[in-house]
This record gives C-alpha cells, structure tokens and sequence, in this order.
C-alpha cells in the first residue's frame, strides 16, 4: 500500500497565501502525492506550480455550504476545468436533501458531471449533518448518477470523517463508487483505519506529517518513495 497515492493534500484555509500554497505543491510534489487540493482561486497557480509531475490538481465547489444554486456551481466548476483543475470536489445542496427534495439533489450532480466532460467529480455530503438514512440516500444517489467519488466531509463542519459513516457508505455503495474521508485524518494509523473501512482517497492538510511518522516497525525512511521497502511488518504496505 503506498498511503501517499491515496491523499489530496488539502490547503482551504481562507487566509492561505501564495507562498502557502507553492509550499503545498512542493510537498506534493516530494512526497509524490495524488493531488493538491485548492480553492479555486489558486488553481491556475497550483497548475503552473506542478507542472511537469504526476500530481493532480483538484479543487472545491459550492464550498464550504453548498447553498449557491446550482447555476452558480455549473460556472463554477466549469471555469475551474478550464483554469487547469483535474477533478471537482462538490457540496451537495444539504438543505433541499433535508427537505426530501432527491430529484433537485440528484439533477444538480448530474448538471455538474455533465458540465466538467469527464473529468473526476467527487461529491461532498458533508456526514456530520446527516443521519445514518441520509447518507444511505445520498450513497444511492451517488451511484445512479455514476460520479467517481462520495466524500465524507468539508473540514468546515462540526467533525470531519468518521470510520463509521465510511463503513456505512461502503456497505452501500456500488463497485465503481469509491469514498473520499475527508476532515481529522492526521496521522499514519488514521490513513490506515479509513483505508481499511473502505476510504480509497484522503483528503488531508496532514500529509507530510504521515508520511514522516508511518509507524514502521524498523528502520527506514517508507515516506521517501523513491525507496522501496522491503520490510514486511511495515506499516506503510497497510500490514
């Protein structure tokens, strides 16, 4: 298991700066992250920052409530594409999924897919405001509408994930849906458990130190991935 493939390495922070983010790309970069994820006011920069390696850019949408309509959301993401972002974390409409409304969830999710052409669209539901039969719906609806990703969590809300809600989501998902865990994940022995749950990418600004601190049995430096371990109670395999 390389536990680097698995994590977007996430600055949202409102007041993060230029130089917070190119901090963020170089991390990336060096620990040969999956992707950074920005907000999308820094996409263009995150995309010059890292071009010429093999990290995505992936930004938010509808962030952090999800209450824009979902015109504004369309724009969003869509500019979002043409700026250079590989693929769109979005935050459903919480308030019409409270209120029963399916179709109009459903329908926004689609409008959006639809409006990215294929590139990776993960949905946010944000599971610290949802009851257990909430997040069975919104994983259903997730796979009728054929997106790439539920995620747990913006990291804005009263917790981030929670093992589980990710049990729960994979109890119910279909085999192509993966899960985003996303929110609270900071150490190594956190990357595991919610890659074990079921987690297939992780959204973390943590990702350097869990990398650092992979809780091997020996020692050798797992985080440096142009080193290949050979340990096999190393922790860093998920063993």
């Amino acid at each position: 298991m390389e536990i680097n493939k698995y994590i977007d390495h996430t600055n949202l922070k409102a007041f993060a700066t230029h130089e917070d983010i190119k901090k963020l790309c170089e991390e990336a970069r060096n620990n040969h992250f999956e992707t950074v994820c920005v907000n999308p006011y820094y996409v263009s920069y995150a995309k010059e920052e890292l071009k010429g390696s093999n990290v995505g850019v992936c930004t938010v949408i509808g962030f952090p409530l999800g209450q824009n309509i979902t015109a504004v959301k369309e724009y969003e993401a869509i500019t979002a594409i043409e700026d250079g972002a590989d693929e769109i974390d979005m935050v459903i409409n919480i308030a019409a999924l409270k209120d029963k409304d399916y179709d109009y969830v459903k329908k926004e999710i689609e409008d959006i897919r639809d409006a990215i052409d294929g590139h990776t669209l993960k949905v946010i539901i944000e599971t610290c405001y949802l009851t257990s039969d909430e997040i069975i719906k919104m994983t259903n609806i997730c796979n009728e509408t054929f997106v790439n990703f539920i995620k747990t969590s913006t990291g804005f809300g009263t917790k981030g994930a929670q093992l589980e809600d990710v049990e729960l989501i994979n109890k119910h998902k279909s085999e192509v849906l993966e899960i985003k865990a996303s929110g609270g994940i900071k150490t190594s022995d956190d990357a595991i458990k919610f890659i074990n749950a079921g987690a297939t990418r992780l959204g973390t600004s943590s990702g350097v130190e869990i990398m650092k601190n992979c809780n091997c049995e020996h020692d050798c430096d797992c985080h440096d991935h142009d080193h290949k371990c050979e340990h096999e109670n190393c922790k860093c395999k998920g063993e």
